[in-house]
């Protein structure tokens, strides 16, 4: 046997039973992809992973808690031989040769009838990787050449492009903070598949540069606005061109929702009856200050945080923060596009209870080669600012987490 490649193939478990030996971590990290084929699962175990645990408790996998015994395979179509106990795996795998059940042992690859693939997906594709002898079997090895295939897959680099997949449509994806690696994986695969790229300043720029050449890139602050407005003028261009059957990608920095106009743009392409995707992103709210060094919530420090714009300053007519209250919460205050209005901020908090010495962070261009944070207090924090020349796009963040983590170098 050891002779002879293995054969790959697909099975479809969807309410077929499937034994799994064993509670611990190969059954783990096996069990969730059973669940998603929808396979009558049951665990065969005297005990078991918190996480198994908790599919049982759930409902998704029928736990029998006890050893293996012989008959335990009978009516499987398939079974996982995970237990601690070589002999009983021993045993089980010769129950399932006299039945004929394809068994995967995690003890004995070469002993096995079945071996498991390393295993990704991307765009509805799975790939599945395995080596074709016992003798070749390296677990690390199929899983570089999974993980090559499916970035491959994700990013548009494997494949020609008449093979590129194209969806027209329009799909608004949040870019992150910055950091080109942190884009989600569907919104890497989106720009992949775009036709047109409506980009916004603030937007992962890097990834720009990794677009084929065929792919037009329009810079949102550059799109002529004549008479409307700017965002009028983005809303227009990405119906003008969905309605060209072109798939359109409206990259925005940040998470759409999030201080983001997003809903406006949806708004916009349903009544002109053009479909949207909406893929959510990394805010930077929460994430420049992790790169910061800075948590926005800590135990026995902070059990909550609040994020708000603060584009308009307290005393405009415009503003809809109540500023009063949030002077009053004992938690987070996470303040984006604040840059120049920090010191109308500062001292209105202050007046409305706020510590003086409270602390401040200012993190600019976060989670980017250029970021850089600036500490301060509400006291000094304006002059801060001043002095030190911070300029947006920052982060602003107020309270004690700040002084939580080691002190910037």
């Amino acid at each position: 046997m050891a002779e002879h490649p293995v054969y790959p193939l697909g099975l479809r478990l969807s309410g077929r039973r499937v034994v799994v030996l064993g509670g611990g971590q190969v059954a783990q990290r096996r069990l969730p992809a059973l669940i998603a084929a929808g396979a009558d699962i049951v665990l065969v175990s005297p005990g078991a992973t918190a996480s198994v645990e908790a599919m049982a408790d759930a409902g998704e996998i029928a736990w029998q808690r006890r050893p293996y015994q012989d008959g335990d395979l009978a009516d499987a179509w398939y079974a996982l031989i995970a237990t601690s106990d070589h002999d009983a795996n021993t045993r089980a795998s010769a129950e399932g040769e006299r039945r004929r059940v394809w068994c995967v042992r995690a003890d004995d690859a070469e002993a096995a009838t079945a071996w498991t693939p390393a295993t990704g997906h991307s765009a509805g594709v799975t790939v599945a990787v395995l080596s074709e002898h016992a003798s070749d079997r390296d677990p690390r090895h199929t899983a570089a050449v999974r993980d090559a295939v499916v970035e491959g897959l994700r990013d548009g680099t494997l494949g020609a492009p008449h093979h590129r997949v194209r969806t027209p449509g329009v799909a608004l994806v949040g870019g992150g903070p910055g950091d080109p690696d942190l884009i989600t994986v569907r919104g890497r695969r989106l720009l992949a598949e775009a036709d047109v790229v409506i980009a916004d300043r603030l937007g992962p720029r890097d990834l720009l540069a990794e677009l084929p050449p065929h792919v037009e890139v329009i810079d949102a602050a550059k799109i002529p606005y004549g008479r409307f407005m700017a965002q009028e003028a983005i809303n227009n261009a990405l119906v003008e061109h969905a309605k060209q059957g072109k798939s359109v990608v409206r990259l925005k920095g940040g998470d759409p929702y999030v201080f983001g106009r997003g809903m406006e743009e949806v708004q916009a392409l349903a009544e002109a009856g053009i479909p949207c995707t909406v893929v959510p992103g990394i805010s930077s709210s929460i994430s420049v200050p992790s790169a910061a060094g800075i948590p926005v919530t800590h135990r026995g420090v902070a059990h909550e945080f609040t994020v708000v714009s603060g584009h308009v300053a307290p005393d405009d007519e415009r503003s809809l923060v109540d500023w009063p209250s949030l002077a009053k919460l004992t938690g987070t205050l996470v303040i984006l596009m604040g840059v120049d209005k920090i010191g109308r901020i500062a001292q209105t908090l202050v007046a409305h209870g706020k510590a003086p010495d409270t602390p401040v962070a200012l993190v600019q261009e976060g989670t980017t080669a250029a970021q850089r944070r600036v500490d301060a207090t509400l006291a000094t924090v304006a002059e801060t600012v001043r002095a030190q020349d911070v300029k947006p796009p920052a982060v602003i963040v107020v309270g004690p987490v700040v002084a939580v983590g080691p002190r910037p170098a």
